[in-house]
């Protein structure tokens, strides 16, 4: 089985971020830093190379498959704004986000600008949410980082 590459690392969150290239891209980073900060009250911690992720569960998957990785979180991508939020994509609440994409697990973002802010709060908060809850039914340990 091939090792799973998203994993929690030492590299500091604040260098990955002043290191993004693209000057909207770095300061909406920064944004969400602030706002998931707020919502979780967890501290950031990288995971893999590109992703900021707050908490963190350990899996089991039925298959037996087992692993772990960070609760809510998102990484700012050369394409877009990629958030790991853990809300269903069927959730009203996207509704008054603005302009996104989503898939399965992720929401895509070209820029802040384009979304509404306390909208994308809310839509974190559900997220997270949603996340302890799964763990919950799951029986998966989670904990702030």
């Amino acid at each position: 089985m091939a090792e799973i590459k998203t994993k929690a690392t030492k590299v500091s969150v604040k260098d990955f971020i002043a290191n993004v290239p693209n000057e909207t891209r770095r300061a909406d980073a920064q944004a969400l830093l602030k706002l998931f900060e707020k919502v979780t009250g967890w501290k950031a911690q990288m995971w893999g190379p590109t992703i900021v992720g707050f908490g963190s569960y350990a899996y089991t998957y039925d298959s037996g498959h087992t692993g772990k990785m960070c609760a809510i979180g998102f990484s700012p991508r050369s394409t877009n704004l990629v958030l790991y939020s853990g809300v269903d994509p069927a959730d009203p609440l996207l509704k008054a986000l603005g302009k996104h994409k989503i898939s399965k697990a992720c929401i895509y973002i070209n820029k802040l600008a384009d979304v509404d802010m306390a909208a994308l709060e809310k839509v974190v908060k559900a997220g997270l949410t949603a996340t302890k809850k799964l763990c919950k039914e799951k029986g998966w340990p989670i904990a702030a980082t």
